[in-house]
């Protein structure tokens, strides 16, 4: 009978053989799924590492996305990835289909917002899910309405909370409140501050004293967003809802174009048109009423999508009233 001694080296020698079949099996696998043809003299273990280190790394991803929970997946806001196509470093597994991403450039296609990497022909079948990490998304403005709140987790773009709220405590009696403009180079300088510190932006009265200013700054927000806040799918029901005569066919048409607005823009809708009938309350001091306020706001929340000239033309006048109608109706519509 063998001595403890002599045993225990035994099961140690077992231990390495197998140890060293599994880790035979693994190269025989990652060769095959990067497409090696393996011959009798396989390369060096200083070989595998590196493409061991990369394949962890893939598998890793698709299996945290296996392994979430139903409610996890779930977005707060539904966003479409913003895929664009790329070139990655070293092997790279599609987080859809989990196969092997062949070639050498422009193998597939990575979401600007979040991040993940799949196929070309895989990206059409991906679920609008993307959920926004803030290490992608490099400015505030100019940025998807969208992509900006579930990045932030917030339900409306910080740059309207701040803006309305500073507007609110010092400037809602100024004289032409958002018809008039702030020096332009300030307005960019506020535009400036937002992309580059986000919520740490100063914008009290310490720092920029002309409440117009201020104004500009999110009027300018507003306009340069990709989608406007009445978004393009939703733009035909709004101007045919103007056309209507009837009062409450009217409001009626408004309020099923309102259930068309993706949730964050509808959420931020509600909050700018909440604010602008504050507005209007002070009209005796600002001389802004909701048509007024609605000549101001109706090109810069409905852009006519890819109209000609002539119809986006006829249209300002049927934004102006869908604009004047949501604010004078806030109460009820939203």
């Amino acid at each position: 009978m063998p001595s403890r001694d002599s045993y225990e080296v035994h099961q140690e020698e077992k231990s390495l053989v197998q140890k060293a079949k599994r880790e035979a099996n693994q190269e025989d696998i990652l060769a095959a799924a990067l497409g090696m043809r393996m011959g009798p003299q396989k390369p060096p273990a200083t070989f595998w590492q590196p493409l061991k280190l990369f394949a962890y790394s893939q598998l890793t991803s698709l299996v945290r996305r296996a392994t979430l929970k139903e409610s996890d997946r779930m977005p707060k806001s539904e966003k479409v990835h913003n895929f664009k196509v790329h070139t990655f470093r070293g092997p790279h597994w599609c987080e859809h289909c989990a196969s092997f991403m062949w070639g050498l450039m422009a193998q597939g296609v990575k979401c600007a917002d979040c991040g993940l990497n799949v196929h070309k022909q895989c990206s059409s079948l991906v679920p609008n899910d993307c959920k926004p990490d803030l290490r992608h998304i490099r400015k505030v403005y100019s940025c998807d309405l969208t992509t900006l709140v579930n990045a932030y987790n917030t339900a409306r773009p910080m740059v309207v909370d701040m803006c309305i709220r500073e507007i609110e405590s010092r400037g809602l009696k100024s004289e032409g409140l958002y018809r008039i403009s702030g020096f332009s180079d300030s307005v960019e300088e506020v535009k400036t501050a937002f992309d580059k510190e986000g919520e740490k932006t100063d914008i009290s009265v310490n720092a920029y004293e002309d409440i117009n200013i201020i104004t500009g700054a999110l009027k300018l927000y507003l306009r340069d967003l990709p989608v406007p806040i009445i978004s393009y799918d939703a733009y035909p029901r709004f101007i045919e809802a103007a056309k209507f005569t009837d009062p409450e066919k009217k409001l009626e048409a408004v309020r099923e174009a309102l259930a068309l607005l993706p949730p964050s823009h509808s959420d931020t809708l509600k909050y700018l048109m909440a604010h602008l009938k504050r507005v209007t309350q002070d009209e005796k001091f600002n001389l802004m009423n909701a048509e007024n306020l609605a000549i101001v706001f109706g090109p810069t929340l409905m852009r006519a999508p890819d109209l000609d000239a002539i119809t986006a033309l006829n249209d300002i006048r049927y934004q102006r009233q869908v604009v004047e109608l949501l604010i004078k109706n806030e109460d009820v519509l939203f």
